[in-house]
């Protein structure tokens, strides 16, 4: 880390990466480790100690803390957030040089986002209407993904958006009733032009482009501060597929598999599917009301880690493949870095401070009216119904960290594997002196990742705890 660090300011005239990319990768490269700090669980039966090492708790690259957010969000959409209604996946693209600075910029991909949200719910509200409800809201639940399968930076969003609004209602006695739609592909083709249309007078009226008689609308060149260059360069590197700083500064990426001719692809029209202006919108992706399992599926798949390690792996001394999920029209299958050009895909890949990966609109946003009669409702035996009793309140649990830790890794660390009791917490060891210490008093290695038994059975192999 440290000598990536150095090459790449060095290469850039001393400039540096911002500090919170500097702290999100220096954690991940810790995390897990045993020398960072642990839990200590015990099982009274068979006397089986075990230490579960702490994790890095980052947003960003680290595949397991981002894995077990993904399971905790994914759980909690479905058992207390999402409405039992039918929910289409909305997945929207901007122009290439749009994804830039919707980067860079938070503010921007936010009122980018608004636009996209107004003309989702300005579309539904229509649809409503001419079915004689008026004054529908809908509910959303976008997710912005800032990679792409290629490991580069790509911002789009992924939207879970009801396929129907919430209308007011007397005769629920003030709560709202749900009506449900049925979307067409025109709705999605004037769902993409209203967002198209919008975003051009957003981007004219922020200045960030240039209206030309000849040329038409072009993005313009925006000052950057000096000491952010050096981020904005790798962004810009990583989004075209090239590198950015080391030996082969300016190349492409290396890839692997690419054939003498590339094969046209077979064209096919997607029902769902509308593209215009550089703009490509998808909603082919339909969740059925009663299937909350697959809902659930989908919730994972937005929320999915950046990095998945079983497509990453070594191939020499100094030099990385990562695997594509599906083969390229050349034929390439695979992307061949370094450990400096993997660094610096990463590093791009982190996101801005203070800046929400995921947004709730309509009546799922924090402040609306209507949210506390939709959100789904659990009884006194904790089961979820899909219904609001008087006087109720939405129980604010959350799913606790060993249950976590077995749902992403089929491992229950509060499960003994040898008697398969209970186990108990007995100390969190975070003090430096305290955990080198003990480790050397256990004869473990510090830089043990994951989990280690001190004595009893076998603990197995478990990444980390959080």
């Amino acid at each position: 880390m440290s000598t990536f660090l150095e090459r790449i300011s060095d290469s850039a005239g001393e400039l540096e990466f911002p500090s919170h990319v500097r702290g999100e990768l220096e954690r991940y490269l810790r995390c897990g480790l045993l020398s960072e700090g642990f839990v200590r669980v015990y099982c009274p039966t068979c006397k089986d100690d075990l230490l579960v090492a702490f994790s890095c708790k980052g947003r960003g690259v680290c595949p397991s803390c981002t894995g077990r957010r993904m399971a905790d969000t994914a759980a909690r959409w479905v058992d207390r957030v999402l409405p039992e209604v039918s929910w289409r996946q909305w997945v929207l693209t901007v122009p290439f040089e749009l994804r830039l600075w919707m980067a860079w910029d938070p503010t921007l991909l936010t009122e980018v986002l608004t636009v996209f949200q107004r003309a989702l719910g300005g579309r539904l509200r229509l649809l409503a209407k001419r079915k004689g409800a008026r004054g529908g809201r809908h509910a959303s639940v976008t997710v912005i993904q800032r990679f792409g399968s290629a490991l580069n930076l790509n911002v789009h969003f992924h939207a879970l958006v009801s396929e129907g609004v919430w209308v007011p209602s007397v005769a629920h006695g003030g709560a709202p009733r749900f009506v449900p739609l049925r979307l067409r592909r025109e709705d999605v083709s004037a769902v993409l032009r209203r967002v198209e249309r919008r975003v051009l007078v957003l981007l004219l009226s922020r200045g960030l482009i240039e209206v030309d008689e000849e040329d038409g609308a072009a993005l313009s060149s925006t000052t950057v501060d000096p000491e952010d260059r050096l981020l904005l360069g790798v962004m810009n590197a990583s989004m075209r597929l090239r590198v950015a700083s080391g030996p082969r500064a300016g190349k492409p990426v290396q890839r692997v598999g690419v054939h003498a001719k590339a094969a046209p692809s077979p064209g096919r029209s997607k029902r769902m599917h509308a593209k215009g202006g550089g703009f490509d919108l998808h909603a082919g992706l339909l969740v059925p009301r009663a299937d909350r399992k697959r809902l659930e599926r989908v919730s994972r798949y937005l929320l999915r880690p950046a990095l998945a390690l079983e497509r990453l792996q070594q191939v020499g001394e100094d030099a990385y493949e990562w695997a594509l999920k599906r083969p390229w029209a050349d034929g390439t299958r695979a992307l061949r870095f370094s450990g400096h050009e993997l660094m610096e895909k990463l590093a791009v890949l982190v996101p801005m401070p203070r800046a929400n990966l995921v947004r709730y609109h309509g009546v799922l946003a924090p402040a609306a009216r209507w949210r506390r009669h939709v959100l789904p409702q659990a009884d006194a035996e904790g089961r979820v119904c899909g219904h609001r009793p008087r006087g109720g309140r939405v129980p604010k649990r959350r799913v606790s960290w060993a249950q976590l830790l077995k749902r992403v890794f089929i491992e229950d660390v509060l499960r003994c594997r040898g008697c398969g009791g209970p186990r108990r917490l007995l100390a969190e060891v975070t003090h430096p002196d305290a955990v080198l210490a003990i480790l050397s008093h256990l004869g473990i290695d510090p830089n043990t990742e994951g989990s280690a038994g001190v004595r009893g059975p076998p603990s197995g192999t478990l990444r980390t705890a959080s």
